[in-house]
């Protein structure tokens, strides 16, 4: 070991450190002096409260260590203390969404609401969301068939095929394809499937909307997934003579499906709450259409829509109970999802 190595292990090892109390302390300090500048002086709110002292805590312990630790530590303990604030931003609307509706939603929510159909008036309790319910699986089912394997075909073939201009106009098509907004979707579909081809309005022709907003999340996604699967993992593959579709399809695919089904569904959740594009083309419906390519067919979203803008509060309670069920049906085919993929990686699929 060199001099110089010697010297700047025993500089690191007298370094200076905060003992863990005093963290603790300085931070309980600074939320008192945030308690005594809201006592005595014209501060108040309980928001200004938890801005006040988010900044002196995120502010005031590195400042401390800045003092005994040096600016090096300081800096890293300010750009922790700001990564913990910005999750702490972003975790919080979600919680106070999900909580809502859920406090909102059990009002009206029951077995009954579930399985039965829209029988109620606005001015009676009762009723319910089967016709929605069953609509909404069906259109989100007939787009999903329609956009995973094409969209897992376009993300294969720009990730390992395309290396060309016209991979390249791919690419950008699907960029712009993710911009369009959805109702964008609903009239174009509404223009030439059901005007344009004497189309009746169906769950089939909502359905097509719905590919359309899907399709490009799901190219992306799978993309981005699979050029994040290690290059030896190919050259490997291809190394003991094994083709290269079988080298896509048993060894690519699967190393990347996590992220692919995480794509697959955030598409999914993104088009299961669409009302404009449905209600074009869809409708809605009080009673249960098992046919999704003829007839007006009751949704969710449009469900949703309509009854939470009425004046009766049992349609509004309807409304969150509904809600309710929409973020359970997103919950339960996000998990079941995840398990069926963590099932085939344990079989080696």
């Amino acid at each position: 070991m060199t001099s110089a190595s010697s010297d700047l292990q025993r500089r690191t090892i007298r370094q200076p450190r905060l003992p863990r109390w005093a963290v603790g302390a300085t931070a309980a300090g600074l939320v008192a002096l945030a308690v005594l500048l809201f006592a005595f002086t014209g501060f108040a709110g309980t928001v200004d409260f938890i801005v006040v002292a988010t900044l002196l805590l995120v502010l005031g312990v590195p400042a401390a260590s800045w003092a005994v630790e040096g600016r090096r530590k300081a800096t890293d303990r300010l750009a922790s203390s700001a990564t913990l604030v910005a999750l702490v931003l972003t975790v919080l609307p979600l919680i106070f969404v999900v909580g809502y509706v859920v406090k909102r939603g059990l009002e009206a929510f029951n077995w009954t609401f579930l399985t039965s159909e829209d029988i109620a008036g606005p001015l009676a309790a009762g009723g319910g969301i089967a016709q929605a319910v069953i609509g909404t699986l069906q259109q989100v089912l007939i787009a999903s068939v329609i956009a995973v394997p094409i969209g897992l075909l376009v993300a294969i073939y720009i990730t390992e095929y395309g290396s060309n201009k016209f991979s390249t106009a791919v690419r950008f098509l699907v960029d712009v394809m993710t911009g369009i907004p959805s109702i964008v979707a609903g009239l174009f579909v509404l223009a030439f499937w059901v005007l344009g081809a004497h189309q009746s309005a169906s769950g089939f022709a909502g359905a097509i909307a719905l590919t359309i907003i899907e399709l490009p999340i799901i190219v992306r996604a799978s993309e981005e997934m699979l050029r994040l699967v290690p290059g030896a993992l190919r050259e490997a593959s291809y190394a003991l003579g094994i083709a290269k579709w079988k080298t896509i399809l048993r060894v690519i695919v699967p190393a990347a499906s996590t992220g692919i089904t995480t794509g697959i569904m955030l598409g999914i959740a993104r088009v299961i709450g669409e009302t404009a594009p449905v209600l074009l083309v869809v409708g809605n419906n009080s009673f249960i259409n098992w046919n999704a390519f003829k007839g007006n067919q009751a949704s969710l979203p449009v469900y949703i829509f309509q009854h939470a803008q009425s004046s009766s509060n049992y349609d509004v309670d309807r409304a969150w109970a509904a809600a309710l069920t929409l973020i359970l049906v997103v919950v339960i085919l996000y998990v079941s999802a995840r398990l069926l993929t963590r099932r085939n990686r344990l079989v080696g699929w």
